[in-house]
């Protein structure tokens, strides 16, 4: 299985680059996986709703260029499906037994996600009705993406 995460930005903060290191190295038992940063738009302070549709247009054109056909894409957004770690490690689990061999996490920016990149997706998936710092989302989901494989191997970790 090969498991993406496409995101704008890049991470500065060390901790959240050794954090996603370390998650990597655990994962590497388990799959190929990768995170692909895409370049942000810088976003004005105040910046009128005109604006940031360009800027989510931009953005989004960058994660659409890095989406194959072949991906199964599944968006992070907040008015995404939620659910709990038994039913992502299943969904995880049936999408590899249904001959899905790319699974593409797509993370977006301070703004979000474009419309266009939430329709390309074939599901949207919601962490939370908060909002987390989006290099933190990273982090939260290689490590959800680290338990499921866990869990669909009945290895202690889960709990």
């Amino acid at each position: 299985m090969n498991i993406d995460i496409i995101c704008i930005g890049k991470i500065k903060e060390v901790f959240y680059r050794e954090a996603l290191n370390e998650y990597a190295k655990r994962l590497s038992k388990y799959c190929k996986f990768n995170i692909i940063e895409l370049n942000d738009e810088q976003t004005p302070d105040n910046a009128p709703e005109a604006v940031e549709r360009k800027i989510l247009d931009t953005e989004g054109k960058r994660i659409l260029a890095k989406l194959s056909n072949d991906a199964y894409v599944i968006a992070t957004a907040i008015e995404g499906k939620k659910m709990g770690s038994e039913s992502f490690a299943r969904l995880i689990d049936d999408l590899g037994i249904n001959g899905h061999s790319r699974i593409v996490f797509v993370i977006g920016g301070s703004l979000g996600l474009s419309d266009e990149v939430k329709k390309r997706a074939d599901m949207l998936l919601s962490f939370s009705d908060m909002t987390f710092p989006h290099q933190l989302m990273r982090v939260i989901l290689a490590e959800q993406i680290y338990r499921s494989y866990r869990i669909i191997n009945n290895q202690p970790y889960h709990k």
